[in-house]
């Protein structure tokens, strides 16, 4: 369900929780609420639970385990994303996943869908939108398997919820970009505080978001984010001239290097693949050549020799100064919507950490699921585009030496 901010999905889901786990004809029933926080859940969700389920109480509920008991037997229990090892382990009969825009990347599929498996349960997944995520891949999914999924989409301009000069004043402050996200739940509205939103709308004004053709004389780069428990992300991109051209992508988690060496050798040009990709440059940030402590080999040395050649080392480098490197580069850069999609919704989402008690924007970048595609572009940039953008100590040693002459040292 995705439904606009203010429509009353918490009390609606809740409310249908306590239905099925009254109704439900099973032992031991085992119903879940998961916000993306515990302490979010507690606010939210908590005193809906209490209230609204208090005529079938069988005894007080657990304040600790913020859970609720029924006559039947049935426990309907509060969870957050951000403790995964707190849900593991059991098992749901129903679960609700609310602002699955933000929850933890996996959480659903590592995590929970395994728990409804023995017991055939079912799972709702309530928010707002927020780009082209998880979320929204599970919306598409709804939509286009009516048999299994029931799918609902509520503007506010549709629900009647909230009224329309209220709407009005909330487009006058919010603006156009934000309020379609959050009121009209528009998957295509710009993301507030998105770090490449300005280069995004220009390259699709400017027709520069299409269907690209491989140039077989051209060499393919390969821009790297290596996760150790996130995911890893590979971009492939052709330059022709000024021109940077995004190719193809691609992203996975939970495998070895070997791995990716695997995907890179299934592009490869060979008698077998005449139009598979020439290769030239592989880009990897810094940490890549630090050793490991149980080889003695750092992960450059073992990309190396699975490759059989030789990788690029992107240099340590201020986030910042990286994030406007690849601004500069996205004006002259071509990007094929079908291959990359992934990687083009990571930029898209891509944005600034805001902070609640300031209520304003970080200078820092929020680390979610986006964050793989956009670093990985941002190691191209910073090494094959701007290998002279300052360095990461130089920097440091700049603001070191700056403070101790403004002390007199």
């Amino acid at each position: 369900m995705v439904c606009h901010r203010r429509a009353g999905k918490t009390v609606a889901v809740i409310n249908d929780q306590i239905k099925r786990g009254i109704t439900l004809v099973r032992p031991d029933a085992r119903l879940g609420y998961i916000a993306p926080y515990r302490g979010q859940a507690k606010e939210v969700a908590w005193s809906y639970l209490k209230r609204f389920s208090e005529p079938l109480w069988a005894k007080e509920p657990s304040e600790s385990e913020l859970a609720v008991f029924l006559l039947n037997g049935a426990r309907l229990r509060l969870y957050g994303g951000d403790n995964p090892d707190a849900i593991r382990g059991g098992y749901f009969d129903d679960v609700v996943m609310d602002e699955m825009a933000d929850q933890r990347p996996g959480l659903w599929t590592d995590v929970v869908r395994p728990m409804l498996a023995d017991r055939q349960g079912s799972a709702t997944f309530i928010g707002s939108s927020k780009g082209k995520n998880e979320f929204w891949d599970l919306h598409r999914k709804a939509v286009g398997d009516p048999q299994n999924w029931y799918s609902l989409l509520m503007p506010a301009s549709k629900s009647g919820i909230i009224p329309q000069a209220e709407l009005d004043a909330m487009l006058l402050s919010q603006g156009v970009d934000r309020y379609m996200q959050e009121m009209e739940c528009s998957f295509e509205a710009a993301i507030h505080g998105a770090f490449y939103k300005e280069e995004m709308r220009r390259a699709l004004e400017q027709d520069r978001i299409r269907p690209l053709p491989i140039e077989r004389a051209v060499k393919v780069h390969t821009a790297w984010d290596l996760g150790r428990r996130d995911s890893s992300a590979i971009w492939f991109i052709q330059c022709v001239g000024p021109e940077r051209r995004l190719i193809d992508y691609y992203e996975t988690s939970g495998v070895t290097l070997d791995h990716y060496v695997g995907i890179l050798e299934e592009k490869k040009r060979s008698r077998a693949n005449p139009d598979g990709y020439l290769y030239g440059n592989h880009y990897l940030p810094h940490d890549i050549e630090v050793k490991e402590l149980l080889t003695e080999k750092s992960r450059k040395a073992t990309l190396e020799d699975l490759l059989g050649t030789d990788v690029q080392v992107a240099p340590d480098h201020a986030v910042l100064d990286g994030i406007n490197a690849v601004r500069r580069m996205l004006d002259r850069t071509w990007i094929d919507p079908v291959r990359c999609e992934r990687g083009l919704e990571a930029l898209r989402n891509y944005r600034r950490e805001y902070d609640d008690k300031l209520k304003d924007w970080k200078a820092s970048a929020l680390h979610d699921w986006s964050s793989h595609g956009a670093d990985a572009l941002r190691m191209f940039a910073v090494a094959h585009d701007e290998p002279d953008l300052p360095r990461q100590e130089d920097r440091h040693r700049r603001h070191r030496d700056s403070a101790q002459s403004a002390w007199g040292v």
